[in-house]
Formats: structure tokens, C-alpha cells, sequence
């Protein structure tokens, strides 16, 4: 009997709360906010890559070549946390037909070039100092975390604007924000992937324009859930 009692008890205590418990009326949008900009920085991936038949020569014309490169790259005043290795390599190919071994070696340089105007001038002067592989050139930002703020702030405003639309024609109005989740996925510059060409030039040609950056775009989404008052 104390059994039944108790579970009638139980019972009729989450009945009452159930009753208590409102659902509050809301309404759930999704805003997003673009801004672009003119990058004024490009991250620079080149690579000189040496092939031989002896091991030790195929390595020591590679880092003569890699240490002509990175003369060049101070001479263009580039502050030395602007470039680094990023890889070196050394491996040994064998040729099933010819019955022989032969080395490839390889060494990568990251450039931050800070300065776009001094673009043509750098690519150039790398493969005249040995670079023979350009991997990627990518535009970015420097006031990336700015231009991400004002992306967010836009997309709060375009869910409000949603939500406001939505419930106009209801004769209700956008409250407070009960819940906010940023959607926004991490920001990766897109990549120009170069191949190698020949950069021949006459002294008494007019000053060749050969990049074009054009604009990139840096996105926030946002899914916000409003109280309807």
C-alpha cells in the first residue's frame, strides 16, 4: 500500500511541473555575414628539386642551389621569421628498365610576403637562383581576425532580419536571444597553384603586371533561436 501511495505521490508531483513548465515561444533563424577584401599578403610554397645518379652529388647541388635562394630571399629585406624549410628530401628512384638507381632530392621554402608589390621581382629572382617548382601561392589578410568580427556581426543581424521578417505578418516582435551557435567553419585561404614557366624579360619592356588578386571572401554562420514577445 506505501508503495502505491508513493508512486501516485510521484506521480502527481511531475503532473504539477509538467503544468508549471511553459514552453516559451521562440522563433529559430539562420544569419550569415560575408565581407570581402583585397589581400595584401601572399604565403609562398617554391621548392628546388635536384635528380642525379650519385647520392652525395644530387644532395650538395641541391643545397648550393637552396643556399644561392635564400641570399636572394634577405636580399629582398624579408624579416627572417618571414621564410623557413619546410621540408627536405632525399630519395632514391629505381628505373625497373634500365636496371638503375638514381636520387631525387628536394628541399621547400615558406615565404610571407608582406609586401605584394614586390611580387614579380621575388618570383623571379627564385628562379633565377634555382627554384624549378612553385607549389602554391596564397592571398590572405592581414587583419584576418578583424574582417572576421565584422563577418559575425553581420551574420547576427541578417538572423535577426529573418526572424523579424518571419513573425511581421504574426503581430509578434523578436525578443532577446535565448541561444546562439556559431556555425562558422575555420577560415582557409584558397590556394593558386603555380606551374613553372619561364620568366624571361627584356630590360627595355615596360614593367610587366602579372598578378591579379582579386578579392577573397571571409564567411560566418551563425544559427540564433529569439523569444517571440
Amino acid at each position: 500500500m506505501k508503495k502505491v501511495l508513493l508512486i501516485f505521490t510521484i506521480l502527481f508531483m511531475m503532473t504539477s511541473y509538467a503544468q508549471e513548465v511553459k514552453q516559451i515561444p521562440q522563433i529559430n533563424t539562420n544569419g550569415e555575414g560575408k565581407v570581402k577584401v583585397v589581400p595584401d599578403q601572399a604565403a609562398i610554397a617554391v621548392t628546388v628539386e635536384t635528380k642525379g645518379n650519385n647520392a652525395k652529388d644530387v644532395k650538395k647541388q641541391n643545397d648550393q642551389k637552396i643556399e644561392a635562394v635564400l641570399k636572394f630571399i634577405k636580399k629582398m629585406n624579408l624579416a627572417p621569421e618571414d621564410f623557413k624549410t619546410k621540408r627536405v628530401s632525399l630519395n632514391p628512384q629505381y628505373d625497373y628498365e634500365k636496371k638503375k638507381h638514381s636520387y631525387n632530392a628536394t628541399q621547400t621554402i615558406e615565404i610571407l610576403l608582406k609586401d605584394l608589390s614586390k611580387y614579380d621581382e621575388l618570383m623571379e629572382g627564385l628562379v633565377d637562383e634555382g627554384i624549378n617548382r612553385i607549389d602554391e601561392v596564397t592571398f590572405q589578410s592581414s587583419k584576418l581576425g578583424q574582417y572576421q568580427s565584422e563577418a559575425r556581426k553581420l551574420a547576427m543581424k541578417d538572423a535577426k532580419l529573418k526572424a523579424e521578417d518571419y513573425v511581421s505578418v504574426l503581430g509578434q516582435k523578436v525578443g532577446k536571444a535565448l541561444t546562439i551557435s556559431d556555425n562558422s567553419q575555420t577560415y582557409y585561404p584558397q590556394p593558386v597553384y603555380a606551374a613553372m614557366k619561364t620568366m624571361a624579360m627584356d630590360s627595355e619592356a615596360a614593367p610587366r603586371e602579372t598578378l591579379a588578386v582579386g578579392e577573397i571572401t571571409i564567411t560566418a554562420n551563425v544559427s540564433v533561436s529569439f523569444i517571440l514577445e
